[in-house]
């Protein structure tokens, strides 16, 4: 088989013997073989681990968290008429003024103006449309995966022990249990318990603890925005609910929410008829939010002051998780930097020492270009020994961690199962940094391989 002649050369001495190199040159050699392998292999065990802990905040937090929530008040959008009805209306003064030369009194008292009057409203009318929840929930859009009428209220929840601030959420109990992750983690009662009229209430496990709360106990719900004025002061609207299911997330948000059949909670905010209720959408990846806002702002004409989004409650802690992860990154890539740039001292060292071979092979026509080729390929074959043993060594044991701190003794019950780390390893991601450890060691080997280059043949010969 033909290989090129460069390729050749470097791969003969990428693969050869220890005897055939100085035995330090050997040594720094495979130091940095081994440092590539060895940095490649921490970043792939750590950005799996980050990956599955951001994973599981997203499953466990944005389980809850409502994706996005669109309110009751009343959206405007554009006709696309408009303009030309103002530039109509802009336009009758000058025609009135012009006609006004020559029309007389007597046809001005024969002119009909209550019709001109009552045209007015009916324009302006036609100049903007109210687009309701309901329309908004039989729209198709892409990403949101089921709609649903949703209230949120903040309220004090007292039981016989301890007094809470909670955030009562109203929902449909039937779309709650198929889209919803929060009716898989239900330890007791499930969401079909919450019948309207019966005032029950489904608590987190934390929550449930704090409050000493069991199943069948009764808790006062105070909600102070559906307050009253009395002869004796200002009265919050209160009601006595009924536990009938905990759940248990494993998130910080299971002792600050409270679930209720929305009808309950439109009679407990005194209002019946629920006319400040809003909607809330389930989307089938709450990381791409954005496309679903443009497309409700574009196609639908919703304000984005109408709208509230999970990254409004919860965004400066997945910011948080994302900078550490970064940064994690940042520092094993550097140790790879490091160790892809010990390349460059022992090209350097094989340069100082193969000078008279190199000009061996000028001498015989190789060009210039072709021995840096050589020390290039060097260079790359040997960040394709490490990453390929950093990669094997990297996939493998993050497959076999929660094994391996089993074996040690250290378990770690981080997942939602409580079995241990949350793993979740990303192909493109793996892919990617180790074709970024390869570039590195392309890199490192440049200088030394422009050094080898320029060696001219007379003076290296002379000193053989």
């Amino acid at each position: 088989m033909f290989y090129p002649l460069s390729a050749f050369i470097a791969y003969r001495y990428a693969k050869s013997n220890k005897a055939s190199q100085t035995s330090f040159v050997s040594f720094i050699n495979r130091f940095s073989v081994a440092g590539i392998a060895l940095g490649l292999m921490a970043l792939i065990i750590v950005v799996s681990v980050m990956n599955g802990l951001e994973g599981q905040l997203k499953q466990r937090i944005l389980g809850i968290v409502p994706h996005i929530e669109i309110t009751k008040t009343p959206i405007i959008s554009e006709n696309p008429s408009r303009t030309s009805n103002e530039n109509a209306i802009t336009e009758t003064p000058t025609q009135t003024a012009e006609k006004t030369q020559t029309v007389t009194l007597k046809e001005i008292s024969e002119t009909p103006i209550e019709n001109a009057i009552t045209e007015t409203p009916t324009q302006t009318a036609e100049k903007t449309q109210t687009v309701t929840l309901k329309e908004i929930s039989e729209t198709p859009i892409e990403g949101v995966v089921a709609t649903m009428a949703y209230r949120e209220a903040e309220a004090v929840v007292q039981s016989r022990s301890d007094l809470r601030g909670v955030q009562v959420h109203g929902v449909q109990p039937e779309v709650m249990i198929e889209h919803t992750l929060v009716a898989n983690h239900m330890e007791q009662g499930r969401f079909s318990d919450l019948t309207e009229g019966s005032f029950a209430a489904i608590i987190g496990r934390s929550l449930a603890i704090k409050l000493e709360a069991r199943v069948g106990d009764r808790l006062r719900v105070m909600v102070a925005g559906a307050s009253v004025y009395t002869p004796f002061g200002r009265m919050p609207s209160q009601r006595l609910v009924t536990v009938v299911g905990v759940f248990d997330m494993g998130s910080q948000m299971d002792d600050k929410v409270m679930y209720m059949n929305l009808e309950d909670v439109n009679r407990l905010m005194r209002d019946p008829k629920g006319s400040e209720q809003s909607l809330r959408l389930f989307l089938n990846d709450a990381f791409n939010y954005q496309a679903v806002v443009s497309a409700l702002t574009d196609r639908v004409g919703v304000s984005v002051n109408n709208m509230k989004t999970w990254r409004e409650r919860q965004g400066p802690l997945f910011d948080a998780v994302k900078m550490e992860k970064n940064m994690m990154t940042l520092m094993l890539l550097l140790i790879i930097a490091v160790a892809a740039f010990n390349i460059v001292s022992a090209l350097v060292m094989v340069v100082t020492e193969k000078q008279g071979d190199i000009a061996v092979l000028q001498t015989q026509g190789m060009l210039p270009s072709s021995v840096m080729w050589i020390f290039v390929l060097n260079g790359l074959f040997n960040g394709i020994k490490g990453a390929g043993i950093g990669l094997v060594l990297g996939v493998v044991i993050t497959l076999q961690l929660n094994n391996i701190l089993d074996l040690i003794g250290s378990p770690l019950a981080l997942a939602a199962d409580g079995r241990g780390l949350p793993i979740e390893m990303d192909v493109v991601q793996i892919a990617g940094i180790a074709l970024l450890s390869l570039l590195l060691c392309v890199l490192a080997s440049v200088y030394p391989a422009r050094k080898a280059m320029k060696i001219a043949p007379s003076q290296a010969l002379q000193n053989e």
